[in-house]
This record gives structure tokens, sequence and C-alpha cells, in this order.
């Protein structure tokens, strides 16, 4: 099928191992982020030399406590000429999108070689108490008061909001944090890889109400590597390419700072403020959610997944829980399988990095939780604030 943009595709993924939290010293994120492009490489088939451009996202933060810096990536590694560095702002969010940042190079001419980088250590900064630790500001003022300290306390508001409208209970919740287990007790790589049940889910400590521990992504370390390149060009490398079908990121002003901020209205409110972004990927790729394969949705929270689903029209607005609790997204019988990998909530947290490898290993036909003829998989970014993204790969044609 010839669907979509198709000129770029990725043709390279690379990852170190993942550490739990501060286990990954005495290592930097210069040293991670740069065994993770060389992986990416040797995936590839191309020198490291051959990279011309890099497309960060968050910033092109390291995690949320350090950068990432393209001149002390060519100096390290050896990259003669880079004709092209740049990132999308916000945080998680512009995951996806950055492969969207790597193609507007290479198709306006500004790069043939752009690599995708993450590195995450939370030994100096741990992401759970990000708001506290903000210095206080006109804007912090509306939520530092109250006690929402960290992304989970905040997001256990939008949560606590879909329960208020739509009936919503955490037997969803849980269905998610299972299957995502169910996913990632056959990978080596995972961090959680033991059986979990419904009651294991219900007798863990609440941190968040109504969040629990199971509905937090995990604390991990480590880094994550995207090589994107025009299509005809990727045709001569090592793996089979992935074709780069849908990328957009955005958002709408409704949805804005979102948690941060808690501005939206009624509509936006228990949402994951991908509506926007999912109508722009069926628009360019003239797919609809019924072609979808396999999702991996960008799980910080349990809950994030449900109201994707909603947003990306998998089910119908308010319904997500009982699409969920039906068994709608487990990999084995599922409708749509979700995070086949074990998600951010299982395997591994590397700021919605494992999302990508996932899809690419998809469609190359290659992931251990393989979705036997997958022809399309979506990945996202976020919900987080402004911008979020998603992007739709396909298998090479």
């Amino acid at each position: 099928m010839s669907s979509g943009l198709r000129d770029v595709a990725i043709v390279g993924v690379g990852a170190t191992p993942y550490y739990k939290r501060g286990e990954s010293a005495p290592q930097t994120n210069t040293e991670l982020a740069g065994k993770a492009i060389l992986a990416a490489c040797e995936d590839a088939g191309i020198s490291v030399k051959d990279i011309d451009g890099f497309a960060y996202y968050s910033g092109a933060g390291a995690g949320y406590g350090e950068t990432m810096d393209t001149a002390t990536f060519m100096e390290t590694l050896g990259i003669p000429e880079i004709t092209f560095s740049a990132a999308l702002t916000s945080g998680g969010g512009g995951s996806a999108g950055a492969i969207g940042l790597a193609r507007a190079a290479i198709v306006a001419g500004d790069a043939t070689c752009v690599v995708t980088v993450m590195a995450l250590q939370q030994e100096k900064q741990r992401l759970g108490s990000v708001f506290a630790a903000a210095a206080p500001s006109p804007l912090n003022s509306f939520i530092q008061p109250s006690g929402l300290s960290g992304p989970g306390h905040l997001m256990s508001v939008l949560t606590r909001r879909h329960m208020h409208q739509y009936g919503t209970t955490r037997d969803a919740f849980a269905e998610i944090a299972m299957s995502s287990r169910k996913n990632a007790e056959n990978r080596p790589k995972a961090m959680q890889r033991k059986p979990m049940t419904k009651e294991d889910y219900f007798n863990a400590r609440m941190i968040a109400e109504p969040l629990c521990l199971f509905d937090f992504c995990l604390e991990t370390e480590g880094a994550i590597a995207v090589i994107t390149m025009a299509a005809d060009r990727a045709k001569d490398t090592k793996q089979t390419p992935v074709p780069v079908v849908a990328v957009a990121h955005g958002g709408t002003k409704e949805w804005g700072r979102a948690f941060g901020w808690f501005g939206m209205p009624d509509e936006y409110f228990a949402s994951s403020g991908h509506a926007p972004i999912a109508k722009r990927l069926y628009q360019q790729s003239g797919l609809t959610a019924s072609d979808i394969d396999v999702a991996l949705l960008y799980d910080h929270f349990s809950p994030m997944v449900l109201m994707q689903l909603e947003d990306y029209g998998f089910c119908e607005k308010g319904e997500g829980g009982p699409f969920v609790e039906s068994g709608a997204i487990r990999y084995d019988g599922g409708s749509i399988p979700v995070n086949t990998h074990g998600g951010q909530l299982s395997e591994a947290y590397i700021i919605g990095m494992t999302h990508i490898k996932e899809a690419v290993e998809q469609m190359r036909g290659t992931a251990i939780n393989q979705v036997k003829d997958a022809e399309f998989a979506l990945a996202t970014g976020g919900p987080a604030a402004l911008p979020v993204s998603g992007v739709i790969l396909g298998r090479d044609a």
C-alpha cells in the first residue's frame, strides 16, 4: 500500500541497556547517547561520519536535568560536519514529532542523514518531583501551593475528571497495567517482567489517588537513537527501510500547557490533547484508526493510554474504560494491540523513544511480540504540554 508521505524512512535504531534510576553511572549522558548513536549506525550499516543532522526534542534535553550538545557529539564521535541541528520544545510530547523534524530537514535539502536521540539519567534530578523543584513563578503559583509536586499528582486530576464524567473505573487502569506487564514478560531487556495479577494491582500502594504504583511509568535510565534518511537513499542501507507514512506535532490552544496549568475547557480536560494530531495524521496518510495494526501509546501514566485510545478514534469519547476492559488492547487477541514492548510502565522509560524503537521493529517484522501481518504502526509522544506528537510508520512497499 502506498498510503501517505513515504519520502523518508527510518534506517537504523540503537539502544543502550536500560538501568534502574541511579545505576547507569559512571557513564555520562553523552556516553549513553553516543553508544546509542553508534549502535544505530551499525544497525543501518553506515558510518557515524555519514550523519549530517541532529533532530532533538525536549529542547535537546537529556532527560530533564541536562542537555545534549551537537558539537560535543561531533567531537566525541568524529562527525566531520553537520548541516542541520534543531530541537522541538516541550518534553516527551515531542518524541514522535522529532522524526518529523528530521523529515523536514531531509525534504528541504538541509541534511541527508539525521539522528534523533534521547538519553536519560535521573540521579541528579528525579522526574517525580520536577514541579516542586521548579523555582516559584507567577505560572507555578497556580499549582505549587496545592501540593501538586510531580507529574503523577497532576495526572491524577485529569484521571479523576474522566472517572467523574464517564464512569471510568480503576479496573480499566488495572487492565492497561496488566497488559503492559504481560507484554514485557518475555523481553530480556525489560525492567519489570514479573507477572501482574489484578490483585497485585489493587494491593499496590496509592501514590496520587486514584493512581497507584503500577499506574506510574518506571524510573529508568539509558539512551535510544534513531536514524532517518530519504526514501531512495534508505534502500541502500543494511536494514529494510521503515517509511514514515505520516507525522505531526503541535496541538490546539485549548490544551496549551495542559496539566502544568489546568486551563483546558471541559471538552479537552479529560483527554490526552491528541485529537488534533490524530486528525492530521489520518489526513496525511489517508488512513483511519481501523487501519492501524499496532499502537505504541505514550504511557507515562496508565489513564493517558485510555484517553489516547479515545483521541485517536479507536473507541468513542468516554468509552475508553469499557473498551480497555474488553481486552481490546491485548497483544494476544485484542483488536488493537497496545505497547507490545511493555511500554514505559513495564519495559523502560526513555521519554518515549522505546515506542519509536518498537514501531520500527514491528514494521520490520522483527519485534519480540510481533503483530502478524502488521502494515501500520502508530507511535505517540505525550500527553504533555504542547507540542504533543504522533507518527505512523509503514512497511516497505
